[in-house]
């Protein structure tokens, strides 16, 4: 049996060897070559080739032929209009990716607690719908400086006008042979002085007849009254050569009401008053032997609003475009990251005792974190290469106060032939932007880490 067993065990057939398979690693990174091949030469085309040239046509003069060292480089810093773009663009990476962030967070919170917040989202990430070139259109209307036409004026403007009036008579002034003489400062003063039982006329020209106050009615000629000084002040103007009497109300001459009339001795103003509908006005006994004044306040042009494209307010103005536009990409980004959040901690931080402003603050932006760096790094990676809205709302009076990097690049490039300053402008900006996409880079690695 022994014997057996040993030789049915000797005799059993070996175990076979695996089979040698031929490798097909090689094969597989060959076709995946292949495949990345055409998108590999798109990008050395299209990218790598064109960073490498600027790279090395930076250090060359304007023709091309010289090398120029670090001379294009030193201009960064030493042109007034390369350090104008430098600064704008420092105030552009600070607050427009800021502010964009902060009325996304706001929008997403609180479009969460209303029936309509997505209909509300839509409106507000509207404007990504939207072209660089048209919002800078459309901006550029919206800034336009007369209050017909901007918005941004109009509504200025109706605020403004409404706690501070405005005069009816900007353009008004005495006529030929005018008992007012100029005072300085845009005021006019009567040549005499009153007394009471005196009628006096203050007669004013150049206001237009479609121009006059609704309120305004036919002038009246002042009735004497040996107690008072009274008067009248009117547009003294008839349409049609010879028509009317110089300095005398005649039938379709207007008064102008709310005239302010004041009684100035000795530099004081001892009385004042308002005219009427009619331009007749009285004064008491106290204006005895002063002069009377209108006072420049009679005469103050319209408020016109902001000039919201002007040298101060050009690059808030850009960057209030800028944040009409993004922030609606920021709130969806945002409420994607709150609508991950874990309600219980919210619900439990409420059953704790904290209040909204407490939850919001110690919870759901710490929470957000994550979210709100890609928001930020992703906007500020864009607000470094921002050119359309300041190219097309900045007017060319104060383009260069609104100056930015990739606009100086463009003029620096073609309108003031210079692709050497260009090109290290754009090597720059490159060396700007690495550090920002590193620290994305790295982020991201963490977040798929954990």
């Amino acid at each position: 049996m022994t014997s057996v067993r040993t030789a049915g065990a000797s005799g059993a057939a070996p175990a076979a060897a695996p089979r040698s398979r031929r490798s097909v690693t090689g094969t597989r990174r060959t076709v995946a070559a292949l495949f990345l091949l055409p998108a590999l030469v798109l990008l050395g085309a299209l990218v790598v080739y064109p960073i490498g040239y600027s790279v090395v046509r930076s250090f060359y003069d304007q023709s091309g032929d010289a090398f120029a060292g670090l001379d294009n480089y030193r201009a960064l810093f030493t042109d007034d209009g390369i350090r104008t773009a430098l600064k704008n663009n420092v105030i552009w990476v600070v607050f427009a990716p800021t502010v964009a962030t902060a009325l996304g967070l706001v929008f997403a919170v609180l479009t969460e607690r209303i029936r309509w917040g997505t209909a509300f989202k839509l409106v507000v990430f509207m404007p990504m719908a939207i072209s660089m070139l048209a919002a800078g259109i459309i901006f550029r209307l919206v800034y336009d400086q007369e209050p017909d036409k901007g918005v941004a004026n109009a509504v200025w403007v109706g605020v403004h006008d409404t706690f501070a009036q405005s005069s009816a008579f900007p353009k008004a002034h005495p006529g030929r042979e005018s008992p007012l003489e100029p005072a300085g400062g845009g005021a006019f003063v009567t040549t005499a002085t009153v007394s009471p039982g005196d009628v006096v006329a203050l007669p004013l020209v150049g206001v237009a007849p479609d121009m006059m106050p609704d309120d305004a009615v036919r002038a009246v000629a002042a009735t004497p009254d040996p107690d008072r000084i009274t008067g009248t002040t009117w547009q003294d103007f008839t349409r049609g050569k010879g028509v009317g009497t110089l300095n005398e109300v005649d039938a379709s001459e207007l008064g102008y009401p709310g005239m302010r009339i004041e009684a100035v001795r000795d530099g004081e103003v001892v009385e004042s008053t308002t005219a009427a509908a009619d331009g007749t006005f009285s004064l008491s006994a106290k204006a005895d032997g002063a002069h009377l004044r209108l006072p420049a306040s009679n005469f103050a042009a319209p408020y016109n609003g902001l000039d919201w494209l002007g040298p101060a307010l050009v690059t808030p103005s850009i960057i209030g475009a800028y944040i009409w536009m993004w922030a609606g990409f920021a709130m969806v980004l945002i409420a994607a990251g709150l609508a991950g959040m874990p309600r219980e901690l919210l619900e439990a931080a409420r059953v704790d005792g904290a209040n909204e402003w407490q939850v919001f603050r110690r919870i759901t932006v710490p929470m957000l974190a994550p979210v709100l760096a890609v928001v930020v790094v992703t906007l500020m990676i864009n607000v470094l290469k921002v050119f359309d809205l300041v190219f097309i709302i900045a007017p060319g009076s104060s383009q260069d106060d609104a100056n930015v990097l990739a606009l100086e690049l463009y003029r620096q490039g073609f309108s003031a032939d210079q692709p050497g300053i260009a090109s290290a402008i754009a090597v720059f900006l490159l060396l700007l932007v690495i550090p920002v996409m590193w620290f994305n880079v790295r982020r991201l690695r963490r977040e798929v880490r954990r």
